[in-house]
């Protein structure tokens, strides 16, 4: 979950390191350090608790020494809590050597004895320190960084992400990965690394991305990989598709305000280029026709909203392709032993494409001998290198820990993917894919209609919810992971209870939570589709009023059914029934993220959470 950077080249390499931690304080915020080596060959380092800003204003009060070699860290608190003693970088071989680490070493704790025993001493809780130290005693013998950094990885256990420099090896920084990113930043003169190329798309859109169990170094002049044996590794180049300006503010008073307000555009991009003559083509799918004719059945992968987005997705897939589907969450995939096999296709979802529980369940997968396929939204990501095929959403980069503009891309990704294997099959009709295509096309269009016409009035009656203890979703067919979605993101940025249920679940066991006053919002099915569902939705409605409760029905307009039962109504255009999620979730985005601004909270970097999961 942390970000890591790394520098080398001739510019002053602390403005590097503070600039592209700023960028990556979305991976974590409970402290922050860096290290440079000097033109003097000394090391210096500053670490604090708390965010990066209280670090920046340690070093303009006490201002380092300029260097031209360095690395920074911002953290996500694993091992020890957010202390200034726990904080990276840490220091190791009579403080000339620094290490930063994203992850967990799962072995530390016999390291660290063994450690003990040979007289060594700790000034920190975490497990980082013990591979410094660890670090710091093979180089102390050997004398050169990158053999010992193969040495250390070989012992170490779990994930990680490690950087190392020192002070006797200045214009060098070594890193290692396993089950943890890292890439590369090619530059001119000057190389980066960083946990995310947000780290030094500012500088350089030239990028490598390094597979598992390899160890870089970087120096001015140039690149090396090997792997964890020593044997070079060839690395793929990419480009990375958005500037530094795509990952700022731009004047909106919070990242999550501008990627809600870039929600059509991200479905705009990730449809763009996919349709011809009515049907869904995907380039990247090119030749693998083959595979979705052998498949039976599908397994979606993910975990949190990831996984509300694969839920929607799998009533599109099966109405479309008529394979069954099954969404599991990916933490809990490969502890149960699932069957699957070659004709299993596991299709994982995972913004960042790092997120370990769900590059574990893909590993897990092809094992298995099951096909893998990867919608993921990040460039030369793990995950969508460990698997067989990719669809890439284009939502750009999203800095809000709580997902917004990713969900609507992951949804329409997933519409394109089962329209696509629906074509290869042969189940779906020409004329019922026009029909998609031309619905998806208009969805980007409507979605700036709900935030045009909808956002004031919902940040009004959010400021006036602002002490509300408790809210419920309610919400029927693809209605329910909206539902679903729609409580997570309230827990996640608001900290107050949210829950969301099935609406048909009400009279076994949820309803006995209503009571006068209480906050239920409602995602209702239109009366043009299945009219049962709404009419049984509209029933539900009438059984909570009944009870007291506050009803804000998100319905189509037009619906008038439900204003006899519903104190606010939240309109969104009309849509054929299957694409409604891509319009319903935006108002309850919207409301998350006005009830938190209401009590004052950062709605960007909520407590305890991270944007990228990278440990289990």
């Amino acid at each position: 979950m942390c970000g890591i950077v790394g520098y080398v080249g001739p510019r002053d390499s602390q403005a590097i390191l503070l600039s592209g931690l700023a960028r990556l304080e979305y991976r974590g915020y409970d402290s922050a350090g860096i290290a440079v080596i000097d033109g003097e060959g000394d090391l210096e380092m500053r670490k604090r608790a708390g965010k990066l800003q209280v670090l920046r204003d340690d070093l303009t009060a006490h201002p380092m020494v300029d260097g031209t070699t360095g690395i920074g860290h911002t953290r996500w608190a694993t091992h020890g809590g957010p202390t200034d003693a726990n904080a990276h970088p840490h220091l190791a071989d009579d403080d000339k050597l620094a290490v930063i680490h994203n992850g967990i070493i799962e072995n530390f704790a016999e390291l660290k004895d063994e450690l003990l025993a040979g007289g060594f001493t700790f000034r920190s809780e975490t497990d980082t320190e013990v591979a410094a130290v660890l670090l710091g005693r093979e180089y102390a013998a050997s004398g050169d960084l990158v053999a010992a950094f193969r040495h250390v990885a070989a012992r170490l256990e779990g994930a990680f992400t490690l950087l190392a420099m020192h002070q006797d090896q200045p214009g060098l920084v070594v890193g290692a990965r396993r089950n943890s990113p890292l890439v590369i930043g090619l530059g001119e003169g000057e190389n980066f690394l960083g946990s995310d190329v947000a780290a030094f798309v500012e500088h350089t859109r030239n990028a490598l991305a390094i597979g598992q169990d390899q160890i870089v170094a970087i120096t001015p002049q140039g690149v090396e990989v090997t792997d964890f044996d020593g044997n070079s590794v060839e690395v793929e180049p990419f480009e990375v598709v958005w500037d530094a300006s795509a990952a700022e503010k731009g004047g909106w008073s919070s990242f999550m305000a501008k990627e809600v307000s870039e929600e059509p555009e991200a479905v705009a991009n990730t449809i763009r280029g996919r349709f011809s003559d009515g049907a869904v083509t995907i380039p990247e799918l090119d030749g693998l026709d083959e595979l979705f004719l052998g498949i039976d059945r599908v397994i979606v992968v993910a975990c949190g909203t990831a996984a509300y987005a694969g839920m929607v997705g799998k009533y599109a897939l099966e109405q479309w392709t008529r394979v069954p589907v099954d969404v599991e969450l990916a933490h809990e995939f490969r502890y149960r032993d699932p069957v699957i096999g070659p004709n299993t296709l596991v299709v994982s979802i995972s913004q960042s494409g790092e997120t370990m529980d769900t590059l574990m369940a893909v590993k897990y997968a092809r094992e298995q001998g099951a096909k893998t396929l990867s919608i993921c939204n990040t460039q030369g990501a793990t995950i969508p290198r460990e698997s067989d095929a990719i669809v890439y959403t284009h939502a750009g980069p999203e800095v809000a820990v709580a997902s917004t503009k990713a969900f609507v891309a992951q949804i329409t990704a997933l519409y394109l993917l089962a329209l696509h294997v629906g074509r290869v099959r042969g189940v779906l009709s020409a004329e019922d894919s026009a029909e998609a295509v031309s619905e998806l096309e208009a969805i980007p269009a409507k979605i700036a209609r709900v935030i045009e016409t909808e956002q004031e009035h919902i940040e009004q009656f959010a400021g006036w919810m602002a002490d509300t203890a408790s809210v419920l979703f309610l919400g029927r067919h693809v209605g329910y992971p909206i539902a679903l979605e729609g409580a997570l993101k309230l827990k996640e940025i608001s900290y107050i209870h949210a829950e969301g249920f099935a609406a048909g679940e009400l009279k076994h066991g949820p309803i006995a939570l209503i009571e006068p006053g209480q906050a239920v919002f409602v995602i209702v099915p239109s009366p043009r589709g299945a009219a049962e569902l709404q009419k049984k939705v509209v029933s539900n409605i009438q059984e909570i009023r009944a009870r007291g409760a506050r009803v804000i029905a998100v319905a189509e307009e037009g619906d008038v059914s439900v204003l006899p039962f519903a104190d606010e109504v939240l309109r969104i255009p009309l849509a054929a029934p299957l694409f409604e999620p891509l319009l319903a979730v935006v108002p309850l985005h919207i409301f998350a993220m006005g009830l938190a601004t209401a009590k004052g909270l950062d709605v960007d970097q909520p407590r305890n959470l991270a944007k990228s999961v990278t440990v289990e």
